[in-house]
This record gives C-alpha cells, structure tokens and sequence, in this order.
C-alpha cells in the first residue's frame, strides 16, 4: 500500500492601498499548523484594527491538534471567542466595531474554511475558479432570495454593508465548508480590497503563476495599479505533492 500527502506553500501579503492611510486588515500564517487567516477590520481607524488583530491574536494563540477534525473545532472556537471579545470591548467603549474573518486550515490532503462577512476564499484547481465562501452581505443576501440578479449585484451602492460579521452580535453564526485538497490546488484567501478590484474572471490566469510569493506580489500591486481605495490583503497557498511513503 502507499499513502500520499501534500506539502504546502505559502506567502501572505497585506497593503493599507492608496486611499486609506491606516491598515485596519490583519493576516495570519501559520504555515507549520496549516492554518491561514483574513481578517478586514470596520469600526473606524482604530477599532477596525483592534477588530481584526483580536482575530488573529485568538487564532495565533490558540493550540492546534494534530487531528484535523479536533484542529477544525479549536479554529471555531478562536473565532467564537474572538466574537465576545469584540462585543464586550466595543460595548465598553460605546461605539460598535467589528470584522471580516476567514481561514483556511490544510492538513495532509484535507482543507477547510471558516468565515464571517465578505472576506472571501478561492480554489483554482485544473485551470477553474471556485469561491468556496459565500459573502455574507445585504447585496448577496438580495441574489440568494432573487430580489437582485449576479449582474446587478456587481457594483451595486449597498454592497460593503455586510449582514453578520464578528463582534457585532454577542452569538456568532459561522459558516464553514470541507473536503479534500489536491495535487496543484491554488488557494487564495483575500479581503475585499483585492475582490472589488480584480474580477473573478481575471484571478485564474493571476493564480497560474511561479508561485505563492510572487503571485502575492501580483495581486497587490494590480491593487495599487488600479488605485487600491481599500486596504487589500492576500494569502496564497499551493499544495504539492509530498514524498511517496510505501507501507508494509
């Protein structure tokens, strides 16, 4: 018999863009426990910050199993206690406050994501483009019940106003999807600094790169080329195969 799993790649990258002077974006890698974070902060400079990095703090700190089902459980619940985090800081200090959050755990040939809000996760894999998260927001929440059409949904005024989020709610609804990772799949995990940019159409031939590092670079800086009016953050991983492993 023989077993197979894969080794990942990975680059993050994160740009206050060329409107906006503070970052209230914040990423987390954690290459070595297969984990990877999004968080895009709102509240205001300051709050929007605190926000997001209360994210990452909760997941960077937390301790992850080996198990890939148990580690799945641990990053829900990082993401649970960052949401009372947030609403109790934002209702001391009266005024509200919180943020996207999306993370990708991969464990040998298994991934999974978690999300709140409309920072987003893509897989390429075989030359197509899937969004595995949902954005959970009013304009999405207007195609889903058939009020709007996907192409009136694109550039629609309402379509920052999100519809949950972490910590602005004391009890969190989070979203979560599983399956197997493949042999050249391409992750990209991304605020909507980068997604209100780049249209879906153009990410494929972007993601086809030599690699996370500099396909990272690329997404950033077409941000900043096209005028970046939000803070953009990416992360890119690439799985590939790992050593063959024969097994009495």
């Amino acid at each position: 018999m023989a077993g197979r799993s894969l080794r990942f790649k990975d680059a993050a990258l994160t740009h206050a863009g060329r409107v906006r002077s503070d970052n209230e974006d914040s990423i987390l890698a954690r290459p070595e426990g297969g984990l990877w974070v999004v968080a895009d902060g709102m509240g205001g400079h300051s709050n929007g910050e605190w926000a997001s990095a209360a994210i990452t703090k909760a997941l960077g700190d937390a301790s992850l199993p080996a198990d890939f089902e148990a580690a799945g459980a641990v990053v829900a619940q990082a993401i649970h206690s960052a949401n009372q985090l947030i609403w109790v800081e934002a209702g001391a200090l009266g005024s509200a406050m919180g943020s996207t959050a999306v993370a990708l755990l991969l464990r040998d040939n298994r991934f999974a994501v978690f999300w709140v809000g409309d920072s987003r996760c893509y897989l390429l894999r075989g030359g197509a483009l899937y969004q595995l998260t949902t954005d959970h927001s009013q304009v999405q929440d207007m195609v889903a019940t058939g009020r709007l059409t996907p192409e009136e949904a694109e550039g629609h005024p309402m379509a920052h106003v999100l519809s949950r989020a972490v910590g602005v709610e004391p009890d969190l609804e989070l979203d979560a999807v599983s399956d197997e990772a493949m042999v050249n799949d391409v992750f990209l995990i991304c605020s909507d600094g980068l997604t209100r940019t780049v249209p879906d159409a153009e990410l494929p031939a972007l993601l086809s790169g030599d690699g996370p590092a500099s396909t990272a670079e690329r997404l950033v800086r077409l941000c900043l080329e096209r005028g970046a009016p939000d803070n953009v953050s990416v992360v890119v991983v690439t799985c590939d195969a790992a050593t063959l492993l024969a097994v009495a």
